[in-house]
């Protein structure tokens, strides 16, 4: 693709209470001409820009009418997410919902046979939304080209543009599978795009707190339902969404077992219960008295995946932790005190639910057990 000389940088504005996109460029008279066919396009004196209303369809304007023009840079107004759909974004968020759904005139939402392939695929929600908030991000990128004469070109000068706009590694590995879901799987193509170069996976091991830490931030919260969401995460090795969809029936406090339904690849399992979570977990039960699931919000139904976020920095920061502490690190630090402890790969294995032991075998790059073997030579 060639470089073109012309910039837009796109901007956050928040004006009279309205949300609005800034458009800062240097003075050029093809860009300011063309400004003009874009709806709502007002002069800002004090922040010398133009800027129209935040919008779905006026973002889709701007990206047609400067294609081919001038670059439109969009790095600082995405902050590396994609474009947020009220849909794709609810707590409700259903493949019918999805079906259902209206938007702007010229959006091009995910084809029909696309939706029913993850539905009969089985595929998990929050999968599903991830591959069709990517998909339509590059069929929308390609507005006048129609859906089948999209090729290879094509899906190599979008992710190059993904690339120059700071997309992370993880990023650009779903954006690859959601479009080679659509050839491969809808299609039925197989291994049409197999030689779409992948970003290089990096070696990264994951950060991981010691027991003291994890006890420092148990203790630090006088909220009780609090303190269970910190132990249960730890004790039990659960990912944030296992958490939050754990139901009452699935404790059991006759074999001490917790049951994990339908988690990562539609696997069901079993993992650990704490004799201090199960105690500190019947306070909070006669307290709270959940419904449905074990960690409800205030006006009942599931707790939101931010508030463990903050939940979890919040006794991070009470405990003096400087590391960036977030949920997932508690679910590494179990496996790696596990290890610490003598129990064996393949049983951490069944407790994360990974499918593979290569998967699992990361914790022994962490675990300093046969690093206490060593002496170092300083001393």
């Amino acid at each position: 693709m060639s470089r073109l000389t012309k910039q837009i940088a796109l901007k956050h504005l928040m004006i009279n209470g309205h949300k609005m996109i800034g458009l800062k460029f240097y003075p050029d008279k093809v860009i300011q001409s063309l400004m003009k066919s874009i709806p709502g396009i007002k002069w800002s004196n004090r922040l010398a820009m133009v800027y129209c209303p935040n919008t779905q369809s006026h973002l889709n304007k701007i990206y047609a009418t400067f294609k081919g023009v001038a670059w439109v840079d969009g790095k600082y107004f995405f902050r590396n997410r994609p474009i947020k759909d009220p849909v794709l974004e609810s707590k409700q968020f259903t493949l019918k919902a999805l079906k259902e759904r209206k938007h702007t005139d010229g959006y091009k939402l995910c084809p029909e046979e696309y939706l029913q392939k993850l539905e009969l695929k089985k595929y998990a929600l929050s999968t599903a939304k991830t591959y069709v908030g990517m998909f339509e991000g590059f069929i929308n990128y390609y507005k006048d080209i129609p859906l089948l004469e999209l090729g290879e070109n094509e899906i190599r000068g979008y992710l190059s543009h993904q690339v120059d706009l700071g997309r992370s590694d993880s990023m650009l590995n779903q954006i690859i599978n959601s479009i080679k879901f659509y050839y491969e799987i809808v299609l039925d193509m197989p291994n049409r795009y197999y030689d779409i170069e992948r970003p290089r996976k990096k070696e990264k091991l994951p950060e991981v707190l010691s027991q003291n830490e994890v006890k420092r931030m148990i203790a630090a919260m006088s909220n009780l339902k609090h303190k269970c969401i910190i132990s249960l995460l730890y004790s039990a090795g659960l990912r944030r969404s296992e958490l939050l969809n754990l139901k009452i029936s699935d404790i059991d406090s006759e074999r001490m077992q917790i049951r994990i339904e339908n988690a990562k690849g539609g696997k069901d399992r079993y993992t650990l219960l704490g004799k201090n979570v199960l105690e500190d977990l019947r306070q909070y039960y006669k307290k709270w008295r959940p419904q449905h699931y074990l960690i409800e919000g205030q006006n009942g139904g599931p707790y939101s995946g931010k508030s463990v976020v903050n939940v979890v920095k919040e006794a991070a920061r009470r405990a003096k932790i400087q590391k960036n502490v977030v949920p997932h690190m508690l679910r590494h630090s179990f496996a790696t005190h596990l290890l610490e402890d003598g129990v064996n790969l393949r049983q951490i294995q069944l407790l994360l639910g990974h499918n593979s032991t290569k998967t699992t075998e990361v914790y022994t790059h962490i675990a300093n057990t046969s690093m206490k073997l060593i002496r170092n030579p300083l001393d």
